[in-house]
């Protein structure tokens, strides 16, 4: 093989045997990379010719990885995502004055929302982009700068603050306050109940709550809700008594709708946390947007004092 030829990266093809690669299909390959099936199997054979060497084994109707082809792909795959990387992180760049957000839809509804006026109005310069799920999106490869999630502290890889410290506690309306004016009598009240506490650690249930207050445990039934926002508006609404994530109640306390008369609270070990790509921190208003969320969460840890927060339950 001559050096001119050594040194030729036929990045086309290389695209065109990743793909293949990944689905195993040249057909799929092919619709994946808007060509026809023709035009890839070129591509592969363009491939196998500079290479020497077969990279895929042809069968009736399948296609498999040669020897070869199972030494290329993991250096291919890893330079195609270096690329991608590099371009989304140019195309961000060239984008200054936007930020692209995920988070999730009740810390958005409930803490984030509320608040993005104030920011708009310190920032009219920047753009917010959000998009709210639960999903876990990967911040080298799609397109989001900036994810606020609620989680352990490990975060390898990235940039990593924490902005809030989750406690859980019994919160009610006022008249219900009235009616269930003790721990123990929460034992009688309408309990709701909301899957998210159940993946904390440790599991941050009312039969947890209970048992920290040294009483027996709480009657199983009650309403039952998938998201703690939805099991929030429920006891905004007299519906019962929930234990509440302060973070998604505090509006709902500040203006009274829900009260949290016992100083016993619950603090699982995770957090909401900043998480971005290394170095992205720094990106003017990836960093006006951070500074901005620390100053709206410092007013929070001034609700903590009286608390009685406990950690092992």
């Amino acid at each position: 093989m001559s050096e001119k030829m050594a040194d030729h990266l036929p990045l086309t093809a290389l695209r065109a045997f990743e793909a293949a690669a990944r689905h195993l299909s040249f057909q799929q390959a092919a619709a994946e990379l808007n060509v026809t099936p023709a035009a890839l199997s070129f591509q592969i054979r363009q491939l196998e010719q500079a290479l020497g060497e077969q990279v895929f084994i042809r069968a009736h109707r399948t296609v498999s990885l040669s020897d070869a082809g199972r030494r290329l792909l993991p250096g291919v795959r890893d330079g195609i995502d270096s690329l991608r990387s590099a371009w989304r992180a140019a195309q961000r760049q060239a984008q200054d004055r936007a930020v692209s957000i995920t988070a999730g839809p009740a810390f958005t509804s409930k803490w984030l929302a509320p608040r993005l006026f104030n920011f708009a109005r310190a920032h009219p310069d920047i753009e917010l982009r959000f998009t709210a799920t639960l999903r876990l999106l990967d911040l080298r490869h799609d397109d989001v700068d900036v994810a606020l999630r609620f989680g352990p502290d490990r975060a390898e890889g990235f940039f990593s603050g924490v902005l809030l410290r989750e406690w859980l506690t019994p919160m009610m309306t006022p008249e219900l306050a009235t009616a269930y004016p003790t721990p123990e009598s929460l034992l009688q009240a309408p309990l709701l109940h909301h899957d998210e506490t159940a993946f904390m650690h440790p599991p941050v249930v009312w039969a947890a709550w209970f048992r920290t207050a040294g009483l027996p445990p709480p009657p199983a039934a009650g309403v039952q809700f998938s998201q703690a926002d939805h099991a929030l508006d429920a006891a905004i609404s007299g519906a019962g008594v929930v234990l509440g994530r302060y973070t998604l109640a505090q509006d709902a306390l500040r203006s009274g709708r829900l009260i949290a008369p016992f100083a016993l609270s619950l603090m699982p070990r995770e957090s909401y946390r900043f998480l971005c790509a290394p170095g992205a921190e720094t990106r003017p208003p990836v960093r006006a947007f951070l500074d901005w969320l620390q100053d709206e969460a410092a007013p929070l840890a001034e609700q903590e004092a009286g608390r009685d927060f406990r950690t092992e339950w």
